[in-house]
């Protein structure tokens, strides 16, 4: 039986190469920071990691996470409900919750799994989510796991979100999910707007803040701090992947019996391994540098004004805004791949984003800023643009 699904899988792998769609992978030789080693070669300057505030390799971090292997070990070995909780843990979530201004916090493996153990365990048959189109794949996974009417309205778009809470009107409970940020356009979802439409059709409001914890908003809080709403979201998803260190982990924070029911039903939950302690140590040591120092976030800010500034002079189409994801917008998908090698070559690190991860046609090179960058890095950057679209 499998020859025949070999054939048709070489043929679709075909394809996806012929489409200039097929996305290899780069082996990095060195810990994630602002310049790393690819593929045996020089150091190149990395401007697509997710590594918004350099702690992917900050010593503070390191060090916490080994201080953490010598005195919890190496692993738990069991999910949390048996015997894999240890205090770290219950440290990392209380901490989580007061940071993002909560009643409580729980812990997964990764955000992935938050958002798929979210709306099977809180939402039945009688209920309704209204999802932005855009939202993050793990959320459109996890609302399709679940038995609830699915209603989605076009990004951003506030008219249309009303249109879907009118035609939802009828369910015992009605969610609003969105990305606070959507990671490939770096938009920010108007939760202003959001949680003033949930309060006048009595909704409730969900936000993955993935790509904005830890950076976006007065001390780094997210989304919901600045738009001013944090009180008003009842339930938070989040990761530790990005900002918080760069590793994993993710977590579900908000009203305090939504947390607990999450504990007793969601499937991720009981059913994963407990976080690692030395990555739970060290999510509690970056959430204690965003607590005492605000130098990271400004050097994030003026790295990312600087280079949208630049790109913008230079003649880049740019799609606009403030947050440090800066998609390059090139359209077709082989250009852009050969972009992101020919910028490769320039001492440049990034990669060419296509379909089906964007629509076709909106092929890009999506670039991320990092307060592990100097001005001196995101200048070259910019000028490795100007180079390697001279020979495109």
């Amino acid at each position: 039986m499998y020859g025949a699904m070999r054939d048709d899988l070489r043929a679709g792998l075909a394809e996806i190469r012929e489409a200039g769609l097929y996305k290899a992978e780069r082996v990095i030789g060195t810990p994630q920071k602002a310049a790393v080693r690819v593929g045996g070669g020089a150091e190149v300057l990395n401007f697509c990691a997710n590594n918004y505030l350099g702690l992917a390799d900050h010593p503070v971090l390191v060090k916490a996470a080994q201080e953490a292997l010598d005195k919890w070990g190496f692993g738990m070995a069991s999910v949390r409900f048996i015997c894999g909780t240890q205090e770290p843990h219950k440290a990392l979530e209380a901490k989580l919750s007061e940071f993002l201004g909560t009643e409580d916090t729980i812990l997964y493996s990764s955000c992935f799994d938050a958002n798929g153990g979210l709306f099977e365990t809180l939402l039945s048959d009688k209920d309704a989510v209204i999802s932005d189109e855009l939202n993050h794949a793990s959320i459109i996974d996890g609302v399709r796991l679940c038995k609830a009417s699915r209603f989605r309205y076009k990004n951003r778009d506030m008219a249309d979100l009303e249109a879907q809470l009118k035609a939802a009107s009828g369910a015992r409970y009605r969610l609003i999910a969105t990305d606070g940020v959507f990671s490939m356009d770096g938009y920010l979802a108007p939760l202003d707007e959001i949680c003033a439409l949930a309060e006048k059709y009595d909704a409730l409001v969900m936000v993955d803040d993935s790509h904005a914890v830890g950076f976006t908003g007065p001390t780094g809080r997210g989304t919901p701090e600045l738009f001013g709403v944090t009180d008003k979201i009842d339930v938070f998803t989040g990761t530790m992947g990005k900002a918080l260190g760069g590793a994993s982990g993710g977590y579900v924070s908000g009203r305090a019996e939504i947390v607990e029911m999450l504990r007793q039903r969601s499937r991720p939950y009981l059913f994963s391994n407990s976080l690692a302690p030395s990555i739970t140590a060290a999510a509690l040591a970056a959430l204690d540098l965003l607590s005492s120092s605000g130098e990271l976030l400004e050097r994030l800010r003026d790295n990312t004004k600087l280079f949208r500034t630049r790109m913008t002079e230079e003649g880049f189409d740019l799609l606009p805004g403030e947050h440090p994801i800066i998609p390059v917008m090139i359209g077709d998908a082989a250009k852009a791949g050969r972009l992101a090698d020919l910028l490769l070559d320039q001492g440049i690190y990034v990669i060419g984003f296509s379909y089906p991860v964007v629509p076709h046609g909106k092929a890009r090179i999506r670039t991320q800023m990092s307060a592990a960058h100097t001005t001196d890095d995101v200048n070259k950057a910019v000028d490795a643009f100007v180079a390697a679209r001279a020979k495109l």
